[in-house]
């Protein structure tokens, strides 16, 4: 069974109690009884159902303590803020401190703490939300499994994902992410994982480093962090993989060492995937440890395999079954954002849309480019690529968007339309006839795209989710419902 967000418990026990609440954050409690229990913990007063601790966060953006009324109001059993009013107390019970952020990171260390479950820890330049699903729907057949819904793997996400963390936990999957050097340190000694994953190194946020290596260093980050005894496992057909197992093998904490990969001395060593690229799953046959296994992947493309040998590797290290592990792999579905296949209607028969809309970098953009390839289009349909631009990609940006050219053509695209203008260099790139419309803002994209669609096309829609192409996705399957609904999912 996998649990998402805290919402679970032991039995009738509460997340959390008051008392423990206030013996580990301190502060000062106005309105509020003892004995009061907590069902849950969000910073987002939209989510507020009833009975949760709300931390009034402040952000770049907009400040918590603006919507601790709307949340109490909702039924938020307390409010954690650092600057009250009097229309916060006349709404409900607060816990007033110095520092809210400060305050849920406690209390998510607190929850660590507290926690039986073996904790797994994920990071990397790309499959870190993919793989952390696959090890959250793999351990959820073994018992009782934590993780977070959406891909909270930042300074907010991975305290407030901690501190949702059922008492009854059997497994929990922390994913980890960062934007510069040490951010990834910070936050694995609040998440102290038994097995640290390093699923890739990539050139995402390369504007922050000097180099690849630079980024596998920052990546490594999370294997001291190690909790003493546990275990490492490390993509070893990552760029710079010396990097990462070097520093794995130098941590006295860490037990094993685990290696997944295509080459021979992996210990869990891709032989073969077979990809039906249409229906969105891959046949797998691997070896673990030397014995070779066979199993399905409900999502396409050999990355997603290779996302599957960590999942594998990691029941491995824990001692788990693998039978009931890759019979859980079958049952993956992509994510919102993260390939999930649309059926549109048009005149005369279908388009199969592909959403890879939410994230992007030079190496996820050939990976999905090479499983287009893969995906055939109908009668006179074509190939139809929509790339929007990769962010925080820093000096690099313009060559590497001009590098994906050769990806494009070897894919077989037969019209690229681009968005942004980092994606204008990948486009001069191009010969004439491949190059579609180009838009400097996604919703530009919305009108083109609806007129030249035709039945039997294959379209995927790629780029960082700050381009935008998720609004396209959406104006397309509005555009083209099938059979009454806004778009119909592939099964």
């Amino acid at each position: 069974m996998t649990t998402t967000d805290g919402i679970a418990t032991a039995g009738d026990m509460p997340l959390w109690t008051l008392a423990e609440v206030c013996a580990v954050l301190g502060g000062e409690l106005q309105g509020m009884a003892p004995g009061l229990g907590f069902s849950g913990v969000s910073f987002d007063s939209r989510e507020i159902t009833g009975g949760e601790i709300f931390f009034a966060i402040s952000g770049v953006r907009m400040d918590g303590h603006a919507f601790v009324v709307d949340a109490l109001k909702k039924g938020a059993g307390l409010a954690v803020v650092s600057a009250p009013d009097e229309e916060m107390r006349a709404a409900g019970s607060l816990l007033v401190v110095d520092d809210t952020l400060a305050a849920l990171q406690t209390l998510g260390r607190a929850a660590r703490a507290r926690t039986q479950a073996k904790v797994v820890g994920v990071t990397g330049s790309v499959g870190k939300t993919t793989t952390k699903e696959m090890l959250a729907l793999a351990l959820g057949a073994m018992g009782r499994t934590h993780a977070a819904k959406a891909s909270f793997n930042n300074h907010w996400g991975v305290p407030l994902t901690l501190a949702r963390m059922p008492r009854n936990a059997e497994f929990a999957v922390i994913e980890m992410g960062m934007n510069a050097p040490g951010e990834i340190a910070e936050l694995v000694e609040l998440v102290r994982p038994h097995v640290g994953v390093i699923t890739h190194i990539a050139e995402s946020h390369i504007g922050a480093f000097d180099d690849l290596a630079g980024i596998a260093r920052a990546k490594a980050e999370i294997l001291p962090g190690v909790a003493r005894g546990g275990a490492a496992v490390i993509n070893a057909d990552a760029p710079h993989a010396d990097i990462l197992l070097e520093t794995a093998r130098r941590q006295v904490g860490i037990r094993r060492v685990i290696t997944t990969g295509s080459g021979e001395d992996a210990d869990v060593r891709l032989l073969k995937a077979m990809n039906d690229a249409r229906s969105g799953m891959v046949s797998v046959q691997a070896l673990v440890q030397g014995e070779e296994v066979s199993f399905v992947v409900g999502m396409a493309g050999e990355h997603m395999a290779r996302n599957a040998l960590i999942v594998l590797a990691m029941a491995e290290v824990l001692g788990l079954d693998l039978v009931p592990v890759m019979g859980a792999l079958r049952r993956m579905q992509p994510l919102p954002g993260r390939g999930r296949r649309h059926r549109l209607a048009l005149p005369g028969g279908e388009v199969l849309l592909i959403d890879e809309s939410y994230n992007a970098n030079p190496a996820s953009m050939r990976a999905a480019l090479a499983l287009l390839a893969e995906v055939a289009p109908q009668g006179r349909g074509r190939r139809i690529a929509v790339l929007g631009d990769m962010l925080e990609l820093g000096e690099q940006g313009a060559a590497l968007h001009a590098g994906l050219a050769d990806a494009v053509q070897d894919a077989g695209v037969d019209v690229l339309c681009t968005v942004g203008p980092l994606m204008r260099h990948l486009r001069d790139a191009l010969p004439e006839r491949l190059r579609g419309p180009h838009a400097d803002a996604a919703a530009e994209m919305v009108a083109p795209l609806k007129e030249m669609l035709r039945a039997g096309d294959v379209v995927m829609l790629k780029a960082s989710n700050g381009t935008g192409l998720g609004h396209v996705v959406r104006a397309l399957r509005e555009a083209f419902p099938t059979e009454g609904e806004a778009g119909g999912e592939v099964a």
